[in-house]
């Protein structure tokens, strides 16, 4: 692939020279294994789970993990011309020859991008077409959040992890080592891999019946239901420090887990239920996770990640003591989608002194009776209490998200969304500013493994219908912004969320037929997916329709943590309107996924249902208020269940770190009027420290940008430099302004591509440092292939000063190429004059290109070129120009990647040449 950058789209994404990439010698490991991402770039560089396995597995000497992901449809048709399959990005090595080739699966739409991945790499699509031989084709996997029920993509998978992968994995690939190094067959690896907890090997299984829909049944006796794995305590978890810090991903911070798993118990929600029970991380294990990884990154956005932030039990002692770092270092803290209530008046005023981030809050639904239905627990008063303390501290936009087509939902639910974002609006009273309130409707998908997965989903039509009635409740009310998720797109979701082993065949022909990135709103299409549905002789309906109770589901051989007992429990609660609470802090519900729970757990040594705890009224256990701290109660020897005392019962509950959690209630200020006492917007930030803004000293730097640099646009190159010069530890002067930014400047961008020995960019920091000094604190943390050359001390009142001219080198790969070259120079050289046209904002216009020609000479050694574009008419980027003066030698696209320029120089207005 590296041959091709030229020719793809964003190159950088593919030439492997991010910050904190591990890179070891092919022929000293063991295991060579591709971490794939089924999703472009962008939104695989932001997953914190495939950052997590790189460090898992390159923590191991003997192995190798690698990065691989699925590239953009442009970018496959130019690998799919030259026949060049889809190869790592650290090492450019063609998937088929690694030895194990893992998926992380995040959601059903990306099914076809695993086919469309495999295709590319050249790996058969199924694994029954693949070879025995391990050496022939790698093991392929997948793990993720979205396994517990994916079916459709079993036939094209050798093994799935299911749960958390930091200890399934390494069990794997251990098992894996060792089946190469016997010889096995891919059948003998499978069949040892099933004893492995947490693997679910799909060929294992297979329907008890030729009726369509048929649960699955095992082929071995002892692999009855695999389980998801978990990991009992992630505080001794694996945590990736040197995260490898991408160019240009969607979150382009650095996100810790905080915690994982949630109890609060939204009936719609597939990861609360998957992710049971509740682990927090401790506040040291966070402190010196942050402190390494701003070290090792340079982010300068930190973004506290679990499933419900707002619920960690010491969210505001952490809060407040991260807020001070990031007052020292100018780094903003992003808090995700919050739930009403959970973030108090202390860490609210923090958060308004430094640049105040966007917020987001998921009433879900719009009246109090859907909210108890799909147990959310937030009340109207707690969601205007919580904007209006937004209000206090300076905030002035909120962004609402909802659901539409909830079981039991009715038209008077959906007006009620319009009627409580006007209240939100205008939450500050009369008189008082109104918010800017945008939001945002996703249609209703019944997932697997929650209260719902029996119910019914929407019709594409009749979610159009509800999108319209909300919309036109909409109409005419200003500062209110409506947006709506495609229904196709949550149609398709729904179809493959509740399908059986019959859909693989509808995957793998909606892929011929080209539905790829179906995540993607742009470039969707449904209609490959429903042909595809005729075809196979299947209906939609069949999986968007109502499930009866009881019956065998396509998912039911295998084991997420809860009971199915538990969940009906919770089906009939939610049609009552009845309001389950949070097992941390209430009664236990028995959902199974705890040792401190009842029969019903699939963890072993639990009481039973009948002596565990009193029931209430609802047939449901109450559990003693020890029991949600950090430690079940313990049973006693003499315990009536004629079991000993359990031997690790704590390895499964909820962990908290503290018993109860540590933000307090608060009510906004108000003026004598009963109005919002409403922070007055300054024109500064308060929270951008005297100091950084001082200008001591300014400098410029002068470098090298050869290799893996070079395919860095400018935009990223800035980016980048900004977290090279972070971990650095240089100390940076900032702007002032709402966001404050490094006082970093550049000369003129080079063209992607383009090699140069003579770039440089002015810096400004607010203590006065040595030249030498900058170069030996920066050199160590700049990217792959740039060089600090040197660094001299400029005027702090000079303007910085532009070339007027630069010297290029330009060559083909063989001498008798370059001679053709040099004609072409000679020939050009030769003209009175070359006008050229282009499209600007400001229309047609034409630039006289033989002007920027100075001179030209030929190299001794190879024959290449060298010549001198002088800026002094006009600029063009020096790589259009030599393209135009070689367009005799054919066309860009055959030219451009076998075209070697090089910068080599830059002439200044008083004849100062660098370097």
């Amino acid at each position: 692939m590296r041959e091709l950058l030229p020719l793809l789209p964003r190159p950088s994404r593919y030439a492997g020279i991010e910050d904190n990439v591990c890179r070891k010698d092919p022929t000293r490991v063991r295991l060579r294994v591709a971490l794939a991402f089924p999703d472009t770039y962008e939104v695989g560089m932001s997953y914190l789970g495939q950052k997590i396995l790189y460090g898992v597995v390159n923590a191991r000497p003997q192995w190798w993990a690698e990065r691989v992901m699925a590239p953009e449809r442009e970018a496959a048709q130019v690998l799919r011309e030259h026949n060049a399959p889809l190869a790592t990005l650290e090492s450019d090595t063609p998937l088929v020859r690694t030895h194990a080739l893992c998926f992380s699966i995040t959601h059903e739409l990306c099914y076809t991008n695993v086919l469309y991945m495999l295709d590319l790499a050249g790996i058969p699509l199924r694994s029954a077409d693949r070879p025995e031989s391990l050496d022939a084709c790698p093991l392929v996997m997948a793990g993720g959040g979205a396994l517990l029920s994916a079916e459709p993509l079993t036939p094209f998978v050798d093994l799935m992890v299911l749960g958390d992968g930091e200890e399934s994995l390494p069990d794997v690939l251990e098992l894996l080592e060792k089946a190469r190094d016997r010889g096995w067959t891919r059948k003998e690896l499978l069949h040892a891999a099933r004893r492995i907890p947490g693997v679910y090997v799909p060929s294992l299984f297979t329907p008890v019946s030729a009726a369509p829909g048929a649960p699955l049944r095992p082929l071995v006796a002892d692999y009855a239901r695999p389980a998801r794995r978990i990991v009992a305590d992630i505080n001794k978890a694996a945590y990736p420090v040197r995260q490898v810090v991408p160019v240009g991903a969607v979150h382009n911070r650095l996100s810790l887990e905080i915690a994982r798993g949630c109890t609060r118990g939204c009936r719609f929600c597939h990861a609360g239920v998957v992710y049971r029970p509740v682990r927090e991380r401790s506040l040291e294990n966070i402190h010196s996770l942050l402190r390494r990884c701003l070290d090792e990154t340079g982010f300068d956005e930190i973004s506290f990640l679990s499933l419900s932030t707002g619920d960690y039990s010491a969210l505001k002692t952490l809060s407040l003591s991260v807020l001070d770092r990031c007052a020292e270092e100018q780094i903003s803290l992003s808090l995700p989608s919050l739930r009403v209530g959970s973030i108090d008046d202390a860490i609210m005023e923090r958060m308004a002194e430094l640049r105040r981030t966007g917020c987001t809050l998921a009433p879900e639904a719009g009246s109090q009776r859907l909210r108890d239905v799909i147990n959310k627990g937030v009340s109207e008063e707690g969601l205007l209490l919580h904007v209006q303390k937004l209000l206090e501290h300076g905030w002035r936009q909120v962004k609402l998200y909802f659901m539409i087509g909830l079981p039991t939902e009715t038209d008077a639910d959906l007006t009620a969304i319009a009627d409580l974002c006007r209240k939100v609006r205008d939450a500050a009273g009369p008189g008082g500013p109104r918010l800017q309130v945008t939001a945002a409707l996703s249609p209703f998908v019944p997932k697997p493994f929650t209260p719902f997965q029996w119910v019914a989903q929407s019709s594409q039509d009749e979610i159009r219908r509800r999108v319209n009635l909300v919309r036109d409740a909409f109409r005419g009310l200003k500062c209110l912004k409506l947006r709506w998720h495609e229904p196709a797109m949550s149609h398709l979701e729904g179809i493959l969320s509740r399908a059986d082993r019959r859909m693989a065949d509808v995957v793998e022909l909606a892929y011929r037929k080209g539905a790829v990135f179906c995540s993607w709103a742009e470039g969707f299409d449904l209609n490959p997916w429903l042909e595809a549905l005729e075809a196979c002789g299947l209906r939609a309906e069949d999986y968007t329709g109502p499930r009866e109770p009881g019956a065998p589901l396509p998912w039911s051989h295998l084991e997420a943590g809860v009971s199915e007992d538990f969940l009906l429990r919770e089906y009939r609660r939610a049609l009552d309107g009845k309001i389950t609470d949070d097992c941390r802090y209430g009664a236990c519900r028995q959902c199974g996924a705890c040792d401190t729970r009842a029969g019903s757990s699939r963890l072993p040594h639990t009481p039973t249902p009948e002596t565990a705890y009193p029931t209430d009224a609802d047939g449901m256990q109450a559990a003693p208020a020890t029991a949600t701290a950090d430690a079940p109660p313990a049973r006693q020897a003499d315990s009536p269940f004629g079991a000993p005392a359990w031997p690790d019962a704590a390895r499964h509950c909820n962990r908290l770190v503290f018993a109860q959690r540590d933000q307090a209630a608060h009510q906004p200020r108000r003026d004598d009027t009963g109005r919002i006492v409403c922070r007055v917007q300054g024109n500064r930030p308060p929270g951008v420290a005297p100091e950084l803004t001082v200008k001591a000293a300014q400098y410029r730097v002068w470098h090298s940008r050869v290799a893996g640099s070079a395919w860095l646009s400018q935009l990223e190159l800035q980016a980048v430099l900004d977290r090279a010069l972070r971990r650095a530890r240089l100390p940076l002067a900032f702007s002032q302004g709402f966001h404050p930014m490094p006082l970093v400047s550049f000369g003129r961008a080079l063209p992607v591509g383009v090699e140069s020995a003579a770039e440089w960019f002015a810096l400004t920091l607010h203590q006065n440092l040595p030249p030498e000094a900058v170069a030996a604190q920066l050199a160590p943390h700049l990217p792959l292939g740039m060089e600090v050359t040197a660094v001299e001390r400029t005027t702090k009142q000079a303007r910085t000063e532009q070339a007027v001219a630069e010297a290029f080198c330009c060559r083909l790969p063989t001498a008798a190429e370059n001679r053709e070259v040099a004609h072409c120079f000679a020939a050009f050289a030769a003209l009175d004059s070359c006008p050229r046209s282009r499209e600007t904002k400001k229309g047609p216009r034409t630039t006289d290109l033989r002007p920027l020609l100075a001179r030209w000479d030929v190299a001794k050694g190879d024959g290449a070129v060298t010549f001198v574009a002088d800026w002094g008419s006009a600029y063009l980027s020096p790589l259009k120009l030599c393209l135009a003066i070689l367009e005799p030698l054919g066309e860009e696209t055959s030219l451009q990647p076998r075209l070697h320029l090089c910068k080599t120089a830059q002439i200044f207005a008083d004849g100062q040449t660098r370097p």
